[in-house]
C-alpha cells in the first residue's frame, strides 16, 4: 500500500482525535473531519490549523481522496460515514493504530495504565521529563496545567502516554493500550470499571495480561505492589519488573510519608520527594513517576524540582472558587475508590474544615447497580452527602440501575446528613442554607453536571 496522503477523521472533535488530526497535518498529511458537535474550542483549533470540517455525519463528507478513515471510538454501525466506509471497502484505523503506525514506533513509549491516577500519574511523568529537557511528545486525558494542554506529538524520541483499557473502536474490542508499544510500562491498580465494555474483573484481568505479554525484555514494568490484581496479572511477564508501593515486598518501598496543608512528603527508597498534592494515592502517582525517570537515569534533582513545581490537572481536586470562606472544589471522580481516596486527601489538606460531597452518578458503571454497596462506603466519609438523580436515566432499565434514594438512606442511617435531589439547580437551592464559613463542598462529576460549581459559587457572592 503507498503511503497515505489523506486521512479524514470521524468524531474528529475528541480532545485526543483533534489532536492527532493536528498533528498529522503539521507532518504534510491532508486532514479532514466531521462532528456531531463542532464547537469551540476544539473547532477552532482545528480551523487554525486549516482542517476541514463538517458538522453532522454524512456519506458525502469522505472525500473521494481519503486513503485513511480514522473511526472514533464512539462512532457505531449505523452511521452514515461508518457505512459509507463499509460499503466502499475503504481503509479504515482505530485511533489507537494511528498513533501507533505513525507517532509511537521506534520510539521510547512511557505508558501510564490502572483504573485510578492514570492521568495524574502520565502529567507528573510529563512533566518530569520535560523539566530535565528530554521534550517529551505526550498524550493524556486530562488539562495538565504545567503544560497548558492534553497532547504534544512532536519528534522527540520520548513518548508519554495514558494508557486506557476502554476499547478502540465498534471494530476492535481489545483496549486502547494493547497498541501503544510500551518500552516502560506503569500499572498503577486494577479494579473493576468500565461496565458497558467488561462483564467482570477477569475480563479486565486478561486486558493487562496481554498488554503486559508485548513489553520487551529490556523494557521496563513498574507495578504497585500492594495491589493483588496487578501482583497476579504481571506473574509470567518476561520483562524487567519492579513493585513500588507501601509494602514490606515492594523492591522500591514508599515510606514516611507526611502530609500538611501546602502537599505531601515521602521516601522512595533513600530520596526524599515533596508534591503539593494531597492524599495517599497521589504520593503512589508521584512514587510511580519517580521511579519511571530513574529507569531513564534522570537526575534525582531534576525529579525533586518537577515533583516541587508540579501545578495539578483540571478536575482534579480543583479549586473553582471561594466565596464566604466557602470552599468549592471540582474533581472528575466517579469511581468509589476514586471518591472516598479524594475525601481522604482533601481531609488531610482542609484538616478540621467541614466537608460536603455533591455527587452525579454519570459513568457507564455507576449509573448501574454495580457500586451500590461501595459508594455508601465512599460518600459518608464527607459530613454531608448530596446524590443527583442518575443520568440519562431512560438508557439503563430500572433493573439494572443504580438506586441513589438507597444510598442516601444508608447514609442517613449512619448518623450523616445525606439527600437526594432530581438535578443541580434542586442541590443548590437544599444545600444553600446550610452552609458555613470554612466549609468545603466537592462536587464528583465525570461531566459538566449543568455548570452547578458555578451556580453554587455565584450564589454564595449574592
Amino acid at each position: 500500500m503507498d503511503a497515505p496522503k489523506h486521512f479524514h477523521f470521524l468524531g474528529i472533535c475528541g480532545t485526543a482525535m483533534g489532536s492527532v488530526a493536528a498533528a498529522l497535518q503539521e507532518r504534510g498529511f491532508k486532514v479532514s473531519g466531521s462532528d456531531e458537535s463542532v464547537y469551540p474550542p476544539m473547532s477552532i483549533f482545528l480551523e487554525q490549523h486549516g482542517i476541514k470540517l463538517h458538522q453532522g455525519y454524512a456519506k458525502e463528507n469522505i472525500p473521494a481522496d481519503a486513503d485513511v478513515v480514522v473511526i472514533g471510538n464512539a462512532m457505531k454501525r449505523g452511521n452514515p460515514e461508518v457505512e459509507a466506509v463499509l460499503n466502499r471497502k475503504l481503509f479504515y484505523l482505530s485511533l489507537p493504530e494511528v498513533l501507533k503506525n505513525y507517532f509511537l514506533r521506534g520510539k521510547h513509549n512511557l505508558v501510564v495504565t490502572g483504573t485510578h491516577g492514570k492521568t495524574t500519574t502520565t502529567a507528573v511523568l510529563t512533566w518530569i521529563m520535560e523539566k530535565a529537557g528530554r521534550k517529551p511528545g505526550y498524550l493524556i486525558g486530562g488539562i495538565p496545567k504545567n503544560l497548558r494542554q492534553g497532547a504534544r506529538l512532536n519528534d522527540s524520541k520520548y513518548f508519554v502516554i495514558e494508557g486506557d483499557e476502554y476499547d478502540s473502536a465498534f471494530f476492535d474490542k481489545r483496549s486502547k493500550f494493547v497498541h501503544y508499544l510500551p518500552e516502560l510500562l506503569i500499572v498503577n491498580n486494577i479494579e473493576f470499571d468500565h461496565a458497558d465494555i467488561f462483564n467482570n474483573i477477569d475480563e479486565i484481568k486478561l486486558s493487562f495480561k496481554r498488554l503486559l505479554n508485548i513489553v520487551p525484555q529490556n523494557g521496563m514494568v513498574l507495578l504497585n505492589g500492594d495491589d493483588p490484581n496487578c501482583v497476579e496479572v504481571a506473574k509470567d511477564c518476561l520483562a524487567q519488573m519492579v513493585e513500588v508501593g507501601f509494602s514490606k515486598n515492594c523492591a522500591q518501598r514508599i515510606r514516611n510519608v507526611a502530609y500538611s496543608p501546602d502537599g505531601s512528603r515521602f521516601q522512595l527508597g533513600d530520596d526524599v520527594y515533596e508534591i503539593p498534592l494531597a492524599g495517599e494515592f497521589n504520593v503512589r502517582n508521584a512514587a510511580m513517576a519517580a521511579a519511571a525517570a530513574r529507569f531513564y537515569d534522570l537526575p534525582k534533582a531534576k525529579i525533586d524540582n518537577a515533583l516541587k513545581s508540579f501545578t495539578g490537572i483540571a478536575r482534579r481536586q480543583e479549586v473553582r472558587g471561594e466565596a464566604r470562606g466557602v470552599k468549592v472544589i471540582d474533581d472528575f471522580g466517579h469511581h468509589p475508590t476514586a471518591i472516598g481516596q479524594t475525601l481522604q486527601a482533601l481531609r488531610q489538606r482542609y484538616q478540621g474544615q467541614r466537608m460536603w460531597a455533591i455527587f452525579e452518578p454519570r459513568s457507564n458503571t455507576t449509573r448501574r447497580a454495580i457500586f451500590q454497596k461501595e459508594l455508601p462506603e465512599a460518600l459518608k466519609q464527607a459530613d454531608g452527602v448530596f446524590i443527583a438523580q442518575v443520568a440519562r436515566l431512560d438508557q439503563i432499565p430500572e433493573t439494572e440501575r443504580l438506586h441513589p434514594e438507597e444510598i442516601v438512606k444508608e447514609i442517613s442511617e449512619n448518623g450523616r446528613l445525606a439527600f437526594y435531589e432530581k438535578n443541580a439547580d434542586a442541590i443548590v437551592d437544599r444545600i444553600m442554607p446550610m452552609l458555613k464559613e470554612k466549609d468545603v463542598v466537592v462536587v464528583f462529576s465525570n461531566g459538566g453536571f449543568d455548570n452547578i460549581h458555578e451556580k453554587l459559587l455565584s450564589r454564595l457572592k449574592a
